[in-house]
């Protein structure tokens, strides 16, 4: 049996903030720093760590003197935050499950095993959903992992649970990662799955997710039905150059 992965106490504690974020409304107090450390058993810098985090991808503000706050989200995820599905429709007040269209070990292909650093024809763990919210389809999501996330996944429940969460307590870590967003054509089979016209535009969208070892442990894509589903994205204005 391979040995378990340690997973930082503060990452620990993040996860445990973020399911408990996602009840929560928006200007609800977090506990403070001190609280965290007598709840957990935890220095007060790994517990101001975990905050930190949720500070950084927006889940949550600082207001000196008075403590740490539930942000308001907005209706639609940070294009720059890896936040799973099953957050993120709990965040909005909806009911995430999935419905399992595939689940197995397969050969990779070239194109997955370039993403994932593998040796060609490695074997990956694939798994496709369609995620829905209150019933509603909103997306078809197509994963492939390395093949040590398969001991967890296969009996992992899919349905009503979360990928992410699953991998975490296996101690394989999604910490970070890249992403391309495109618009493409709903072919056929994804037309009906998610109950739109055939050919009507997906916002799709590509990411390669890394481990705490900054080591690839995921490839995804998703196809969301673009009528129910939206990024928001910060961004800086880049000033032209001046002429010489």
């Amino acid at each position: 049996m391979a040995a378990r992965t340690f997973v930082p106490r503060y990452y620990e504690i993040e996860q445990v903030l973020r399911a408990r974020i996602s009840n929560l409304e928006p200007d609800a107090p977090l506990p403070s720093d001190a609280e965290l450390c007598r709840e957990f058993n935890v220095s007060r810098m790994t517990a101001r760590n975990a905050v930190q985090r949720l500070v950084q991808d927006g889940l949550v503000y600082r207001s000196p003197g008075r403590g740490t706050f539930v942000a308001d989200y907005g209706p639609h995820r940070h294009a720059g935050s890896l936040t799973s599905f099953t957050d993120e429709m709990r965040r909005k007040g909806s009911t995430p499950s999935s419905r399992l269209l595939e689940r197995g070990i397969r050969p990779a292909t070239r194109e997955t095993a370039t993403r994932l650093h593998l040796q060609p024809r490695a074997n990956v763990m694939v798994v496709s959903r369609l995620r829905l919210a209150d019933t509603e389809p909103i997306a078809v999501e197509h994963a492939v992992l390395r093949i040590d996330a398969a001991p967890a996944l296969l009996g992992a429940d899919l349905k009503s649970g979360s990928l992410h969460a699953t991998l975490l307590g296996a101690g394989l870590i999604p910490t970070s990662g890249r992403a391309t967003i495109s618009a493409e054509p709903a072919a056929k089979d994804e037309a009906l799955l998610l109950d739109v016209p055939e050919g009507s535009p997906l916002l799709v969208e590509r990411r390669v997710i890394l481990d705490q070892n900054d080591m690839p442990l995921e490839t995804t894509e998703t196809r969301y039905a673009s009528g129910r589903y939206a990024l928001d994205v910060e961004f800086h204005v880049e000033q032209p150059e001046r002429p010489a």
